[in-house]
């Protein structure tokens, strides 16, 4: 697929609920856009990890605040290659583990540290001069709400479970996939709508669709909102 508006910006702001396919579907549209892509959850992930690993209390909402701050990042912005390095270590593995998925939403609740990580987020888009696919929660409404094309990726809980039961290898059982999906879910949801499209962003239901099927839905919507310019 050719490269789209040559030269001038073009954000694809993608955001759904956890298992919604939005990581795997918005890396591949990036790829064949040629964009650069972020995601968004990994930089909360990060900053996870990183509390945990300093023994920071998670309730301490002034602390995580800081550690947002002092949060040294690096974070694959191409969707060729993935990693994610806090302070120079390797914590692309580890950010993915059930204890830190557990923790991400007392973290990504931190109204200070949200605003510290949203910040950074605006920040790596205009670095790639707004030509990039970023995904997550609130990028339709808060990070990028001026994106030229805006999806929120949906899927029923029954699919989504499926789905991040497969990605997470077996390695979960029923209770810990639900946790990880409809509790992070609620937990989110109560500083974020990213269960309802906002006005202006097109919904994309995937719970009937493969990968190849949504990347294919996702790519129409990108080339209709364009041609509507």
């Amino acid at each position: 697929m050719p490269a789209l508006r040559i030269g001038r910006p073009l954000v694809v702001a993608i955001d759904g609920p956890s298992g919604s396919g939005k990581s795997s579907v918005s890396k591949e549209v990036a790829r064949r856009l040629r964009l650069a892509y972020l995601d968004t959850g990994a930089m909360y992930r990060a900053l996870t990890w990183f509390c945990v690993n300093r023994g920071i209390d998670l309730d301490d909402a002034a602390a995580v605040e800081q550690a947002a701050r002092d949060l040294v990042l690096e974070l694959s912005t191409s969707p060729l290659e993935e990693y994610v390095r806090v302070d120079g270590v390797d914590v692309t593995d580890a950010i993915r583990e059930p204890a830190i998925s557990s923790a991400v939403s007392a973290v990504a609740t931190t109204l200070g540290a949200r605003t510290e990580l949203i910040r950074r987020q605006r920040e790596l888009i205009e670095k790639h001069h707004r030509r990039m696919v970023v995904e997550g929660r609130d990028i339709t409404t808060v990070v990028a709400p001026g994106a030229e094309v805006r999806m929120l990726l949906t899927a029923s809980e029954e699919a989504r479970l499926r789905r991040r039961g497969i990605q997470l290898g077996g390695t979960q059982n029923a209770e810990q996939l639900a946790a990880q999906v409809t509790h992070r879910d609620a937990k989110d949801s109560s500083v974020v709508n990213f269960t309802k499209a906002a006005s202006g962003v097109v919904t994309l239901d995937s719970s009937d669709l493969d990968f190849d099927q949504t990347v294919a839905a996702a790519l129409v919507i990108v080339t209709k909102v364009l041609n509507r310019d």
